[in-house]
């Protein structure tokens, strides 16, 4: 008995000793002066034209520029166009670009680039799936369909001066361009790698690719000849960890300095006084939902819709299974982006529910909820389950992996489905005519397939329109009308956490990709 009792503490004393040496040995591999982050997948594609994921988008704001960026508050702000002109018709911008700026191969930036750049996303042969940012400019159409051979509403004044015409009136166009399709890129360097250009990107940016082991690991380094504010750090590694076990060992080992803290160990770090200072928090431009199919019974009933939003205590699943991870939503406009009054929100009342439903003569009705396999959402799948239970509404989950579940929702094959939606441009307008003008049935964002006249109309004059209290009054009144007929149950907006080390400085989480450009970050050796 005590030879085993001796084994087992030995046995003990071995695991021990092998983690503290584990621990002592934990930064050896890392690049000194570099940041480490974490990816959970490998990006698809580097090149602007081509980009689609949050990944993909996040390291090429690192690599390239465009003409404007957006500011900490959101606003566009001056990037490689030093100023710009609005025409009083709301259709023509002319943009003075800076002097003096190069590519990481040393040649200076034009004019021309920015058209070549434009015109590579219009170009079928690119099969970018981005020209829906740019086909609003005056004959882009006509480039997509070939009919011809240029796009005439851009227009090089100079090597310095770009003037770009709209078809029509679009109000959020300067947004647009914020986005990483409309970052610029040599032509020369696109020709030369083609479609590698992708894994041997060229632009603007304060990094250049260094390295990218594929779906292990992406190094960027330092660029001394960056325009603006220059790193503080050597480069910036990503990881590439598709586990959340795995990345919480990391980060604790000190082998990551940034996390997105994974939602089964919110609580942990929340709740620890060595961690709390330590985490960082902004509120999201995004809006989670449980979309009903309006186009056939039994969603096309808008009274049913209304029960749907009763029958389910979203404000108790938001403090409780959602660990106040967010904020309660009241309509599809994320709270941060509406500059008006909000509407009415649904207030829990299961009696009134369960009376629609009856009166209704539903009571029993089947109802398909399609969601995907991640944990969380079958989670809240059967919360959501016993709430339409208890009004009378008999619910069944099918669960789909991703791709599947994705293709299902888009063609109309579900009855209600949990999704969200999260902003491609800070404008409210990315809330309103992706998501519910009648142009827009499945892939497009309309996956509740919500059809009302009034709202494409009110969308369409927000687009329209040229001063600011004008377009709340039309954004306004369509998300009223929205909410009234009640598409969607609005659930919440979801606020991001961010944890970092100790030794991290001047980090900073935003709320869209793009605006971080990785130069306000900094490491405190003396804590490390």
């Amino acid at each position: 008995m005590q030879s085993a009792f001796l084994s087992i503490l030995r046995g003990i004393v071995f695991l021990a000793s092998c983690l503290l040496f584990i621990l002592s040995c934990s930064h050896e591999n890392r690049l000194k002066g570099c940041v480490y982050y974490r990816l959970n997948a490998n990006p698809s594609t580097l090149d602007p034209a081509l980009i689609v994921d949050v990944t993909g988008g996040t390291i090429s704001a690192k690599l390239f520029n465009g003409l404007v960026r957006l500011d900490e508050n959101l606003n566009i702000i001056p990037d490689i166009a030093y100023k710009w002109i609005v025409a009083k018709d709301g259709l023509t911008y002319t943009f003075y670009i800076r002097r003096g700026i190069t590519f990481s191969n040393n040649r200076q930036v034009t004019a021309n680039d920015f058209k070549y750049s434009f015109k590579r996303i219009l170009d079928p042969e690119t099969r970018s799936p981005n020209t829906w940012v740019l086909e609003k400019i005056a004959g882009a159409r006509e480039f997509m369909e070939a009919s011809s051979s240029d796009v005439s509403g851009i227009k090089v004044i100079d090597d310095h001066t770009l003037r770009i015409r709209l078809e029509k009136p679009f109000s959020p166009f300067l947004y647009l361009l914020s986005m990483s399709a409309a970052y610029v890129v040599p032509e020369e360097e696109v020709r030369r790698w083609g479609s590698d250009f992708s894994s041997h990107p060229v632009g603007t940016g304060p990094f250049i690719l260094e390295e990218w082991l594929q779906n292990r690991e992406l190094r960027l380094e330092k660029r001394n000849g960056y325009f603006d504010h220059r790193a503080q750090v050597k480069g910036l590694v990503y990881r590439i960890i598709p586990e959340d076990l795995t990345v919480l060992t990391e980060f604790e080992l000190g082998n990551l300095d940034i996390m997105a803290i994974p939602a089964s160990a919110f609580a942990k770090y929340r709740n620890n006084a060595k961690w709390q200072s330590l985490i960082t928090e902004v509120r999201g431009l995004n809006t989670y939902y449980l979309g009903m199919n309006c186009s056939r019974p039994p969603f096309n009933n808008r009274n049913l819709r209304k029960a749907m939003n009763l029958a389910i205590d979203r404000r108790k699943l938001l403090t409780s299974f959602y660990e106040n991870r967010g904020r309660l939503a009241v309509g599809p406009v994320p709270d941060i982006l509406r500059k008006w009054d909000a509407p009415e929100a649904y207030e829990y009342n299961p009696e009134k529910a369960g009376e629609i439903v009856r009166e209704e003569g539903l009571t029993g009705v089947s109802i398909s909820l399609y969601i995907t396999a991640e944990q969380e959402v079958v989670d809240m799948a059967e919360f959501i389950q016993a709430y339409l239970k208890k009004v009378g509404l008999d619910v069944r989950i099918k669960q789909l992996e991703w791709s599947a579940y994705k293709e299902a929702v888009n063609k109309g094959e579900a009855d209600m489905f949990w999704l969200s939606w999260w902003a491609d441009y800070p404008d409210p307008e990315n809330f309103l005519f992706p998501l519910f003008h009648s142009s827009n049935f499945g892939s497009a964002g309309n996956r509740a397939r919500y059809r009302n006249p009034e709202v494409d109309r009110l969308i369409e004059l927000g687009q329209a329109a040229r001063h600011e209290k004008e377009i709340r009054k039309y954004y306004e009144q369509a998300e009223r009308r929205i909410v009234d007929d009640a598409p969607w149950v609005f659930f919440w907006h979801k606020t991001d956490y961010m944890l970092r080390q100790p030794w991290i400085k001047g980090y900073q989480i935003y709320p869209i990709y793009s605006m971080d450009k990785g130069t306000d970050i900094a490491i405190n050796d003396g804590q490390k």
